[in-house]
């Protein structure tokens, strides 16, 4: 199974959540509700007297055995066979069962369509040719999407 990532280097990242940004536009996220995110840690003193924030990046990790994927009674998450790990919205009841158990709590609910999100790496891009919306808009290039 071929690997889809996306890498991020934190040295790069400044903290402006236009990742986040460029995810809720491109993808029509609900308000409160993300599909990606950019974690920061306090300041802590370098080596070389400077402060550094550690910045963790956290999109949907496409699980090699997602646990999302087996909690849905359904069927409705699935993986195809280059390791993306896709919702298709239309097999989604709205149990939640998903979003409880995603280790990485990056699936969301979106309570006004009563189903679940997650992030797809903007497959709709990708098959395009075209970069996710979360590595395009990134202003410094701490995010690349790396293909199989």
């Amino acid at each position: 199974m071929a690997d889809y990532k996306i890498k991020f280097n934190k040295k790069r990242c400044i903290s402006c959540q236009a990742c986040e940004v460029h995810c809720k536009m491109k993808n029509r996220v609900p308000v409160g509700i993300a599909l990606n995110r950019i974690e920061c840690s306090d300041p802590v003193m370098g080596k070389n007297g400077t402060p550094e924030i550690k910045n963790k990046y956290v999109p949907c990790m496409m699980c090699k055995n997602p646990d999302c994927m087996a909690a849905c009674p359904t069927g409705a998450i699935i993986q195809r066979a280059d390791g993306l790990v896709l919702l298709v919205k239309e097999e989604c009841i709205g149990c939640g069962a998903c979003v409880e158990a995603c280790p990485f709590d990056v699936m969301a609910f979106d309570e006004a369509e009563n189903k679940a999100m997650k992030c797809d790496y903007c497959l709709d891009r990708i098959e395009q040719g075209l970069d996710p919306a979360c590595v395009t808009g990134c202003t410094t290039k701490a995010l690349s999407f790396v293909r199989p």
